[in-house]
C-alpha cells in the first residue's frame, strides 16, 4: 500500500476531510472547517487579550474595555457552539473541533495537528478529558494501519515568555515538552508501541501564523 493510500486511510479514520475530492460536501466540509478555526482563533486571541488586561488593572483600572473583551467572548462561544462541523455535530462537541491532518508526499509524512486549547488549559499539560474521544481516533488509526510506523509527538508554543505559570514551567520549551510527554503518554497507555513513539519539542521555534494556532501538539507519522 503507498503513501497515498495509507494518508486517505489514515484522514478518513480520524473523520478529517482532506485529500482530492473535489464534489460539493468535500468543498462545504472544508468552508465550515476553515470557519471553525478563524472563530476558535479569534477566541483564543481574545481571551489573551482578556488576560493581559486584568494583570494591568492594578496599575491603569479600566473595567469598561475587560467588561467590552468579556462580552465578546461570550459571543464568540456561543457562536462556536452553534456552528456545524464537517461530517456532522456542532463546535460544542470537543472531539472534533479544530482537528486537522495533513500528508506530506515529499516527506513520506502525514500530520495530525492537535490545538493547544483542545487539548489542555492555558499554561497545564495535563490533557483535557474532553479531548480524549479525539486522541482515541488517532490511536485507532495508527493501531489498525501505522502499528509499525514511527511516530513523532512534537510540542509546540507561540512566543510569549511565560508569566502566569512562571512557577511551573522554566520557558516555552519546558511547556512544550511536558505537553508532548503528555500525550505521547496518552497513545502508549492505549497500546500504541512505546518503542515507535518519540517526542521533540520545538518552544516557539515553528510559529503558525495566528498565536493561538502556534499553540499545538503534532502528531507526525513517517509513512514513507
Amino acid at each position: 500500500m503507498n503513501g497515498l493510500r495509507m494518508g486517505a486511510i489514515f484522514l478518513g479514520a480520524i473523520s478529517v476531510f482532506t485529500g482530492g475530492c473535489q464534489n460539493k460536501v468535500h468543498d462545504d466540509n472544508m468552508a465550515l472547517h476553515d470557519q471553525n478555526r478563524k472563530l476558535q482563533a479569534d477566541l483564543n486571541d481574545t481571551r489573551d487579550r482578556l488576560g493581559d488586561s486584568e494583570s494591568r488593572l492594578a496599575k491603569a483600572p479600566d473595567p469598561a474595555s475587560v467588561s467590552q473583551m468579556q462580552a465578546r467572548i461570550n459571543e464568540l462561544e456561543n457562536q462556536l457552539k452553534s456552528q456545524p462541523t464537517p461530517g456532522g455535530g456542532t463546535a460544542a462537541d470537543p472531539g472534533l473541533t479544530g482537528v486537522e491532518a495533513t500528508y506530506d508526499k515529499a516527506r513520506g509524512t502525514l500530520t495530525v495537528n492537535l490545538p493547544g486549547e483542545v487539548l489542555f488549559e492555558p499554561g497545564k499539560a495535563a490533557i483535557k478529558t474532553s479531548a480524549y474521544s479525539t486522541l482515541d481516533k488517532v490511536v485507532a488509526a495508527i493501531k489498525k494501519d501505522y502499528a509499525a510506523k514511527t511516530i513523532y509527538v512534537d510540542g509546540h508554543t507561540d512566543a510569549d515568555p511565560i508569566t502566569r505559570t512562571k512557577n511551573t514551567w522554566e520557558d516555552n520549551w519546558d511547556l512544550a515538552a511536558a505537553r508532548a510527554n503528555a500525550v505521547r503518554r496518552y497513545l502508549t497507555a492505549h497500546g500504541v508501541d512505546s518503542k515507535k513513539v518519540d517526542l521533540r519539542a520545538f518552544g516557539p521555534n515553528h510559529p503558525k501564523g495566528q498565536k493561538a494556532a502556534s499553540r499545538r501538539v503534532e502528531i507526525v507519522v513517517q509513512v514513507g
